[in-house]
């Protein structure tokens, strides 16, 4: 039975049928072929350039009019405002996608119009999908040298720090202007290891039966909630990332979105695959510009852990506060499989946020730890959800957040111990520290047990930062905001242990800055 939004508004629970939690998740299948025919990342990216290059000329001239995507003046392609068939059809053939995803979309338009807005969490009535323009075509190329890239958007990754990070100690980098990537790399030595690291728009036209067999099916269907549907209608730019059996990528690799338009909708879709045995460490970074429009950003990411293997995803966003971020991230992961969810959150205006976890193989865990940080104007729903559907399964879930100014901050989560589940564990801690009277810290718990044979805890407190405390800190001669950075800091300490250095000192420097004046 499909779980509805009402359901969910009580329970809390996945969006999706009883049969997809308990039916084993069958993605083995045969990849050798497709490896031994993999070309190099740089012939790949090159031949990938030249084939849209020639496939954009192509596709203004058949583009029949009225269309809902024109030209400016300038010849470049620009999209109304709004979704419609014509929009997404128009945008699969920009894209010069294969027919099986131009009817993925159109299937996922189809549910997203069947279904309502949720009415729990956030307030989304002032989210109007008529005023956002939800796919703006490329205005440049894809490359694999930044060298090549156009110089606004290489001096704002330069400013970023992407390009020397890349250099210094990442395995492979994607960047995404607006909603198109521009920026493929991966380093040689791992793309000999067999190692795929891509756009998700390069994937979709180099490695179709991969992409066809993991996209937007088990983990996260269009069908989950109205948000996920509208995203596989729309969706453009993303990762890609594929880690053959028993290989380990040493170093990490890193995508970087940008939202660089007004009143616009990101819909970056991250699909990473990590085959029986194999270990990889996947790093996102999303930021945007400030405008005085609403924004959305609905992003879509979907993990893949077969038996044995390790994966860990890690994302800092510093949202502008217009921005309503509303994503989907999931992952399904196998016998002794690994995943860990690592998450800063900054900024935006609304955010809705779960990521989850389906354990379906004896000695699969998941790991997740969050910290979220909500200011004035801000109210942010997020949790984590793990369903546990095989023996001696284990997760841990830690939930930090801050609110101040009157911003909301509210847990939202689910522990669910199957039938099947005997042995395993399960532990909740969420912490809230409101730094004055006006702010608001929410937690709804949702622990479902179908086994009695199963160790499950939750634990959650909440608290503000006592007199006592900023008067022994003045008396060692810090200020009052100096004292609250430095207790927040001791707070979110649990989880930017867990980011790599250069992401811990940047959310400290930004959650610092967030606590200027916090104090009151």
């Amino acid at each position: 039975m499909m779980l509805d939004d009402d359901n969910l508004r009580d329970s809390v629970t996945f969006n999706v049928s009883d049969e997809e939690l308990i039916e084993p998740v069958d993605i083995e299948w045969d990849v050798t072929a497709a490896r031994d025919t993999i070309p190099t990342s740089a012939h790949r990216i090159r031949r990938a350039t030249a084939a849209r290059s020639q496939m954009a000329t192509t596709d203004r001239t058949r583009i029949t009019k009225p269309s809902p995507i024109v030209e400016d003046e300038q010849g470049q392609l620009r999209a109304r405002q709004g979704i419609s068939r014509e929009v997404v059809s128009e945008l699969s053939k920009i894209k010069g996608e294969p027919d099986w995803m131009a009817e993925k979309r159109l299937k996922a338009l189809e549910i997203f119009e069947r279904k309502p807005v949720p009415t729990w969490g956030p307030d989304l009535s002032g989210l109007n999908l008529d005023d956002l323009v939800l796919y703006s075509p490329p205005t440049a190329g894809r490359f694999d040298s930044w060298d090549d890239v156009p110089a606004e958007m290489k001096q704002t990754y330069e400013d970023l720090g992407i390009p020397q990070a890349e250099r210094e100690h990442l395995a492979g980098v994607v960047g995404v202007w607006r909603q198109e990537p521009v920026y493929e790399g991966l380093k040689e030595e791992y793309a000999k290891q067999g190692i795929l690291f891509c756009s998700m728009d390069t994937a979709v036209t180099e490695y179709p039966e991969l992409v066809q067999k993991y996209f937007m099916n088990k983990c996260v269907p269009a069908q989950d909630n109205k948000f996920s549907a509208l995203h596989g209608a729309v969706w453009s730019g993303g990762a890609f990332c594929y880690i053959p059996k028993g290989v380990k990528c040493d170093l990490p690799l890193q995508s970087y979105f940008r939202m660089e338009g007004a009143g616009e909708g990101t819909f970056e879709h991250t699909l990473i695959v990590a085959d029986e045995g194999s270990e990889v460490n996947y790093i996102e970074g999303c930021t945007a510009q400030t405008y005085s429009v609403n924004s959305m950003h609905s992003a879509v990411v979907e993990i893949f852990v077969h038996e044995g293997a390790k994966a860990r995803y890690t994302t800092v966003q510093n949202w502008s506060k217009d921005v309503y971020n509303l994503n989907t991230k999931r992952a399904v992961v196998d016998a002794n499989g690994t995943v860990e969810w690592v998450g800063g959150s900054m900024g935006a205006k609304y955010v809705m946020l779960y990521p989850g976890s389906f354990l379906m193989g004896e000695g699969a865990r998941a790991d997740h730890l969050n910290v979220g940080v909500a200011g004035k104007g801000v109210h942010k729903d997020t949790g984590a959800k793990v369903v546990h559907l095989a023996p001696n399964t284990t997760s841990n879930i830690l939930a930090k957040s801050i609110s101040k100014d009157g911003g909301i901050m509210g847990y939202r989560g689910l522990v669910k111990m199957g039938a099947n589940s005997q042995g395993s564990k399960s532990r909740v801690q969420c912490d809230g520290l409101m730094m004055d009277g006006e702010s608001k810290s929410d937690t709804w718990p949702d622990i479902q047990i179908q086994n009695p044979h199963v160790t499950v805890a939750h634990e959650a407190t909440v608290g503000r930062i006592s007199d006592d405390q900023l008067f022994y800190m003045g008396s060692r001669g810090f200020t009052e905001d100096e004292a609250a950075a430095m207790i927040v800091n001791g707070f979110i300490e649990p989880v930017t242990k867990e980011l790599p250095m250069e992401y811990a000192v940047e959310l400290n420097r930004l959650i610092q800055l967030e606590m200027v004046g916090s104090i009151g």
